[in-house]
């Protein structure tokens, strides 16, 4: 295994950035940024053994501060997804946050955790190589209470599994929901709609046209939305009509509660096109399903980002799960170690 640093731009203030790249023992790759603790590409192999770069990104720095590109690949913090309203009570006193999204905060905040700079550390391993990055974010940081410190690690493994953990903890009651927005496309370019995706959940959450949970969660049997055998995006998405935010949306932007409990399979992506497969693990209790409707952007090495051109499967908790008592709890009590693991394991079959 090997870890190669090199340069990677600034930032709009002129900060330096770098890429880590860690390669495996059959030539994969993973790199990742310490602008946002970011998955910036993975080169895996399709059924031939051709290397294609399957994460969508971007070759310099400077993309990532666009609206478009803010969140891609990031870390995302404190909070991932959406905060009903920008605001919370914890502990009798009332919290607001910066609305991005509408009314309500989303991911953070426009200076949420994938706008910093983090602190990187490398660890080359004879199975596995490891970046640890690590960020301070002080009391009052994007109106949360508490200084909490932040370690995001990202390893990288002969079997070509990526591995993202987390690791958090806070001087002060606060909230905590981490996870990566890392896009995935397995041809490597070109829309993802075909792609087969099945996810080990038969619950989705209930929003408003705002994605703003209702409370609800609904059993998805017999629905579009079922997802528990595999099916192709487009044809899920084509059958919509009984699920109308489907339609409404243009694509996927669902948050599903994941069946059973500990570290167990999430999700499985699939391309019968380039025959490579992408198995999700996690020990979080939901994976939020976005199919990138949004995009109409240029990315790594030219290739033209439209809608559908990447998937998104964020493990988190609940969207809003602060405003909803039977959802798992996001409070982070001060003192107490908050840790998460998500592995990416690519394949081809």
């Amino acid at each position: 295994m090997s870890i190669v640093i090199r340069p990677f731009g600034q930032t709009s203030d002129g900060r330096p950035v770098s890429l880590y790249t860690m390669t495996n023992a059959n030539g994969a790759s993973a790199a990742v940024c310490d602008l946002g603790a970011r998955l910036v590409s993975v080169f895996v192999p399709d059924r031939n053994g051709k290397l294609d770069d399957v994460c969508i990104g971007f070759d310099d720095a400077s993309a990532y501060e666009t609206r478009v590109g803010a969140s891609v690949g990031a870390t995302i913090g404190r909070v991932a997804n959406r905060i009903g309203g920008s605001s919370f009570e914890l502990n009798g006193k009332k919290y607001n946050l910066p609305a991005n999204d509408g009314p309500n905060c989303l991911h953070g905040g426009p200076k949420g955790f994938h706008t910093y700079m983090w602190q990187a550390e490398c660890h080359e391993g004879a199975q596995a190589d490891y970046i640890s990055f690590r960020l301070e974010s002080k009391d009052g940081d994007a109106g949360f209470p508490g200084t909490m410190q932040i370690e995001t690690i990202f390893a990288w493994t002969d079997e070509n599994e990526l591995c993202i953990s987390y690791h958090a903890i806070a001087d002060q009651d606060t909230l905590c929901n981490l996870t990566n927005h890392a896009y995935f496309n397995l041809n490597g370019c070109g829309n993802a709609l075909d792609h087969t995706m099945q996810i080990n959940s038969d619950l989705i959450t209930v929003t408003d046209d705002a994605l703003i949970p209702t409370g609800e969660e609904l059993d998805v049997t017999g629905l579009s939305v079922d997802l528990r055998k595999p099916v192709t995006l487009r044809d899920g998405m084509s059958r919509g009509e009984d699920f109308p935010l489907l339609i409404k949306k243009n694509g996927y932007d669902f948050n599903y509660r994941l069946q059973g409990d500990g570290f167990r399979s999430a999700a499985i992506l699939h391309s019968a096109v380039s025959g490579r497969k992408l198995h999700v693990c996690t020990t979080e209790p939901c994976i939020q399903l976005y199919t990138g409707q949004h995009f109409n952007i240029e990315g790594h090495n030219g290739c033209h980002y439209g809608p559908w051109a990447g998937i998104a499967l964020e493990t988190q908790h609940h969207p809003d799960a602060i405003h909803h008592e039977n959802f798992p709890s996001v409070v982070l009590p001060a003192g107490k170690a908050f840790s998460s693991q998500t592995v990416f394991s690519f394949s081809v079959e």
